[in-house]
């Protein structure tokens, strides 16, 4: 499980998910904000809309932001909800804008603005894996993003496409074209166990593709847990004993 260590400077603040703070030095103040997270003030109107688009990316309404009250430097760290690998970003390197999955985002400079990017075509909507709306990250500052299990970084050339598992997608640069494609084949559809969807990503611009999506993560662990009443789910089988005996669990 990985976290973050972030160093603010005096005055300097840092937003971030609620609930993903781990730790902080003396000296640093925490408030909860209504919005996407953007310095600049903000109407009534405007707050109630960006915490709306928020609630839409299944996020809280609320963020925290973390300013370091002293003279000097203190620090913060922030953590991961489950296992996985935590990349540093800065907007900058990608012309101010990242389109990421719904729940991958962590911390960022004050500043970023944290919205949604609504798939366009109808079919990545319904069968995406990721839905219609995918979180939307703008500004010229630093943002951390958060991947389950490891990442592989691609960066695709002009009509260069890559097919991925609906739910491995974690980022993409606004220039890449987002849409899926029907696997084929009825053995491939009732048994390849893929789904009936691939994403189907079209350069140019970079990707970032992640080993294990939280789903996936979750559904195994589903799986392998005991049913009701405290039984495994090989119980009863031939080889239940034997195989939990080979597994160390007697």
């Amino acid at each position: 499980m990985q976290c973050v260590e972030i160093t603010l400077d005096p005055q300097e603040t840092v937003v971030a998910e609620a609930g993903a703070m781990m730790m902080m030095d003396d000296g640093i103040s925490m408030a909860t904000i209504f919005g996407d997270g953007r310095g600049q003030q903000q109407s009534f109107l405007d707050k109630m809309m960006s915490a709306g688009k928020r609630v839409l990316t299944g996020e809280s309404l609320f963020m925290t932001t973390y300013t370091n009250e002293t003279t000097g430097r203190r620090t913060a760290w922030f953590a991961a909800s489950y296992p996985g690998k935590i990349m540093a970003m800065d907007l900058r390197d990608y012309q101010g804008k990242l389109v990421c999955q719904k729940d991958s985002f962590l911390c960022a400079a004050k500043g970023v603005s944290i919205g949604i990017a609504f798939q366009k075509r109808i079919g990545a909507g319904l069968f995406g894996g990721e839905g219609f709306i995918m979180q939307k990250l703008e500004g010229d500052g630093q943002v951390y993003i958060h991947a389950g299990g490891t990442t592989i970084e691609r960066e695709l050339v002009s009509g260069e496409t890559l097919r991925v598992d609906t739910g491995c997608l974690v980022a993409m640069t606004q220039t890449v074209e987002y849409d899926i494609q029907f696997v084929g084949g009825i053995k491939n559809t009732l048994f390849g166990g893929e789904g009936l969807f691939f994403a189907q990503l079209r350069g140019p611009g970079k990707v970032w593709i992640q080993s294990l999506p939280f789903s996936r993560l979750a559904d195994n662990i589903i799986a392998a847990a005991p049913r009701a009443g405290g039984k495994s789910k090989e119980e009863g089988s031939i080889l239940g004993g034997l195989g939990r005996l080979l597994d160390g669990d007697n």
